[in-house]
């Protein structure tokens, strides 16, 4: 075990199913480290998603994820897994069996989940990135939280064959970095994309996902914004919903849930494993998800997703807050964290149901905590997105 990893005095890494890997001696990524949230199976480990009994019931991994992989092929060094909040199904970053990642950018707070272990490690400086997921903000959300940026890239442009899923259709294989350049680099090897960024177009500002900020964020972001507008011209205030972002919430979760049931369902009811209580109460619900609640959510999502190409066209870029607010304290009754979700959540399925790349820029800070800056833009302009990050960081 490597000294990070046996050293490591902040609850980030796992030493139940530790792995370690040497990067080829040249390429893109040579000289950089890594780490890997512990939903990406690595030749010679489990993979433990977060669940002793998911652990228990699973072999050793036989082959590593194309997405650790291609990392490893461009000579980037992997030290270690890192905590996941189990079945990557929360936004908190708290695991019941494993404990929560200190996040060293907001003492006491939390980091943010689920991909807590792989945001606290670049805040952190043991790695110079890692590799998270994002199916409901799952990147987004702890890049905000841990002030580092954080991609959530188009539905579908990186592999998640060796990936524990929790929805397909919405999962993404997302990335943190704390330097730009850093995080431009890793995200043309994962996505496979050595071509000119595109330019954006216009600037547009989420109205409708901005009313779920608290209005200190909302100030604070005020600047941020000021930059973009100097990079891109001068905004102009949309409502992005065609009715309100929280009724787009529940056609998001729909299908999140229905999926999640149909990945789990087998397992569940075989080994009748043991939950966290944020998370069991989810997955109780999930099997409650009916054919008719999904379907009806699904077509909805499909005209989401033609709306959201209407707005996005000819190269804009849509500015929105990463996060309601700044991380909220560990240990957290579970009414305030109720109320995190039913705000967070409103704004984190816009890129979700759209299939949309999403990037948090790390550009504000509230009460001594970091809040991040989000830029979505149209499907396939994720290299543009990088761009924007690298001139604005």
């Amino acid at each position: 075990m490597n000294k990070i990893v046996a050293n490591d005095k902040l609850g980030i890494f796992c030493r139940h199913t530790h792995i370690e890997m040497q990067g080829a001696k040249t390429g893109p990524l040579a000289g950089l480290n890594f780490a890997v949230k512990d939903i990406y199976d690595v030749a010679g480990a489990k993979t433990g998603f977060g669940n002793p009994d998911w652990l228990r019931t699973h072999e050793v991994a036989k082959r590593t994820a194309p997405a650790v992989q291609v990392l490893l092929d461009a000579g980037a060094t992997l030290i270690g897994k890192t905590h996941t909040e189990e079945m990557a199904w929360s936004l908190t970053g708290e695991n019941a069996h494993y404990g929560t990642p200190v996040n060293v950018a907001a003492p006491g707070r939390i980091p943010g989940g689920s991909s807590s272990g792989s945001a606290a490690a670049v805040a952190a400086a043991l790695v110079d990135f890692s590799i998270g997921s994002d199916t409901g903000g799952s990147v987004r959300l702890p890049a905000s939280y841990c002030g580092i940026l954080g991609m959530r890239p188009t539905h579908g442009r990186i592999s998640l064959e060796g990936v524990c899923p929790l929805a397909p259709s919405l999962d993404t294989c997302g990335w943190f970095a704390r330097d730009a350049a850093v995080f431009e680099r890793v995200g043309r090897v994962l996505l496979d994309d050595t071509g000119k960024a595109g330019a954006p177009g216009r600037l547009l500002i989420a109205q409708d996902a901005f009313a779920y900020a608290d209005a200190t964020v909302a100030a604070a972001l005020r600047p941020a914004l000021d930059r973009v507008e100097a990079l891109i011209g001068a905004a102009q205030s949309v409502v992005v919903g065609d009715e309100p972002l929280e009724r787009w919430m529940d056609h998001f979760r729909f299908p999140q849930g229905a999926e999640a049931w149909a990945c789990h369902r087998e397992w569940v009811e075989r080994e009748n494993p043991r939950f966290g209580p944020a998370v069991g109460p989810r997955i109780a619900w999930a099997a409650t998800v009916t054919p008719e609640q999904a379907a009806h959510a699904r077509a909805r999502r499909e005209e989401i997703t033609l709306r959201m190409e209407a707005v996005l066209k000819g190269g804009a870029v849509l500015a929105l807050p990463s996060a309601p607010g700044i991380a909220l304290p560990r240990n957290s009754p579970a009414d305030v964290v109720d109320g995190l979700r039913a705000r967070a959540l409103p704004m984190l399925c816009i890129a979700g149901l759209a299939r949309l790349p999403q990037v948090s820029l790390p550009l504000a800070v509230v009460e001594g905590c970091p809040v991040g800056l989000s830029l979505i833009a149209a499907r396939g302009n994720d290299t543009m997105l990088l761009d924007l990050a690298k001139k604005l960081s």
